[in-house]
């Protein structure tokens, strides 16, 4: 980077963003349909008060989330977030500063905001979630290729598209998703217990998707038995209870997630493997209605302002600046070189792939 451009980064206030060195391990965690509003602004009484959606428990959900401010609010419906992360990495998407993170892709909804997060580029082609095999290079597929990261890359996610998303058969890492059993040929005691579970439980969102209970502690089961340097997390109960027009239940699933990446970040923290040289990146893949109150429960392009994401990160090398307040765009497709540059890669595919964000700056 020259001096020129350093300068005009500095004056902008966007150096924080440069990482000083690179990651060894990644966590990447999407939350589903978790929109900005609430990250940055917590509970909204507006919803909560609303018979239509908070379940017959108003007074019990601004109890528990309400509070004078909206930093209050939302460290109160979101804690790890807004203690440990704000204090050691970013957290980037409060419009309220002109703070701006969005979907590049057109139509705002799951598939093609996954398959621009992993695979760095927008295929119009992809416009449905039941879209087949992703015929696209995925950022994992590739790490998965890289010297020291063969068999140490894995995927787990509530909803059984991402064995499509991420082309399970060609990418050839893992993906534990929907009802899948975790543990292969050979599941341990305790992934076998949760086999179990996962078969005889309430599935409330139909075959395709699994609580996010299943695929947390799966998930963790992996990352204590196998140590990937790569893992992928993907909870879903934010969407779906949304979608269900449950807004208790869609902030309690928020709530209860900030507290599963709480819980896996001390485990990282504690292991000698993974402290200090493993970077933690969380977001979601499309965002929902708020211009009018009501569709909340809904997204896509005839939402308005359903393109509006959000991401937070902390790990080697990245500054910690918390909420940052500087007037900036960035898209989802710039996600995946990001990721693999914190790595030290350059994500190379078949299809274009966007610059990543300190490529976007200058470096």
């Amino acid at each position: 980077m020259n001096k020129a451009t350093l300068l005009t980064l500095c004056l902008l206030g966007l150096t924080a963003l440069l990482p000083a060195q690179p990651a060894e391990n990644l966590i990447l965690i999407t939350l589903d349909g978790l929109r900005w509003q609430e990250v940055f602004g917590g509970i909204d009484s507006v919803l909560a008060q609303d018979e239509r959606f908070n379940q017959g428990q108003g007074e019990r959900l601004l109890a528990r989330y309400g509070a004078p401010t909206a930093e209050a609010r939302r460290a109160r419906l979101m804690p790890f977030l807004w203690s440990t992360l704000a204090k050691q990495g970013q957290i980037w998407g409060n419009r309220t500063y002109d703070n701006q993170v969005d979907n590049a892709n057109p139509f705002w909804f799951s598939y093609p905001g996954y398959s621009e997060i992993f695979c760095g580029y927008v295929d119009t082609a992809i416009n449905t979630n039941g879209y087949p095999p992703n015929p696209h290079t995925n950022l994992l597929e590739y790490l998965h290729q890289q010297p020291g990261f063969g068999g140490k890359v894995a995927a787990f996610g509530a909803w059984d598209a991402f064995d499509r998303i991420l082309n399970e058969e060609r990418a050839g890492f893992p993906v534990v998703s929907g009802s899948d059993a975790c543990g292969g040929d050979d599941p341990s005691p305790r992934e076998q217990l949760l086999n179990d579970m996962k078969r005889d439980a309430y599935m409330p969102f139909g075959q395709a998707e699994q609580l996010d209970v299943f695929t947390h502690y799966a998930a963790m089961e992996y990352l204590q038995d196998h140590r990937p340097r790569v893992l992928y997390i993907a909870y879903g109960e934010t969407d779906e209870w949304a979608h269900h027009g449950h807004y208790r239940d869609y902030l309690d699933a928020a709530r209860q997630t900030d507290a599963w990446i709480q819980s896996l970040w001390e485990w990282v923290q504690a292991d000698p493997a993974y402290r200090g040289k493993t970077a933690l990146f969380i977001t979601t893949d499309h965002g929902r209605g708020d211009a009018v109150k009501a569709e909340w429960t809904s997204h896509g392009q005839r939402i308005a302002d359903s393109h509006e994401i959000w991401f937070a990160a902390m790990g080697p090398g990245l500054p910690a600046r918390g909420e940052v307040k500087a007037s900036a765009r960035y898209e989802q497709r710039q996600f995946a070189q990001t990721l693999a540059a914190w790595l030290g890669f350059s994500f190379e595919a078949d299809h274009p792939v966007s610059p990543g964000f300190w490529e976007a700056l200058g470096e």
